[in-house]
């Protein structure tokens, strides 16, 4: 298990709560509380169905974060492909540039060629085009190429609640 990992065993209505809450995020305990009942049928107060969302989200089960209406921004695929010549003496302060960056929204490692992606979103695409000239300016030796795809529609922005069929259940 990685230091991120929660250390959760799922209940029944855990689950049931998390289908419900990528339904409808804003849904109230109380109203949860109802929908539990007629859908699942679990009984359950509205305090429980509170606190089992606090714990949950304190042991890091799910994540929560702000995300704007993608209509304000626009979103792009960033991919970075390393130059292993100059990549152990700048790899770090290259990935926490991109990390820390009030433009990415999810930055991720993956096989491949292009190891580094990022999802990133920017007002404009001239903005968008700045990141890039900035970013080759201070870590351009760590990276031989940034490939970067716009993201012209997005048609899909959250989390199906059927995903969470697939969790493993532990006891009641």
């Amino acid at each position: 298990m990685t230091e991120d990992e929660p250390d959760w065993e799922f209940k029944e209505r855990d689950i049931a709560i998390l289908q419900e809450l990528a339904h409808d995020p804003q849904i109230s305990s109380r109203n949860l509380t109802e929908v539990l009942a007629e859908k699942y049928d679990i009984d359950v107060s509205h305090v429980t169905v509170s606190e089992s969302i606090r714990k949950m989200r304190n042991a890091g089960v799910f994540r929560e974060a702000v995300i704007p209406n993608e209509a304000y921004f626009i979103f792009a695929l960033f991919e970075f492909k390393f130059n292993p010549e100059h990549f152990a003496e700048g790899w770090r302060d290259a990935m926490e540039y991109i990390q820390n960056d009030e433009n990415t929204l999810f930055y991720f490692l993956s096989d491949g060629e292009y190891q580094w992606k990022s999802v990133m979103m920017f007002q404009t695409r001239e903005a968008e085009s700045r990141w890039i000239h900035e970013f080759y300016k201070e870590h351009g030796k760590v990276v031989d190429n940034i490939r970067n795809s716009v993201v012209t529609n997005v048609l899909k922005f959250g989390t199906s609640s059927e995903l969470f069929d697939h969790l493993p259940k532990g006891g009641e």
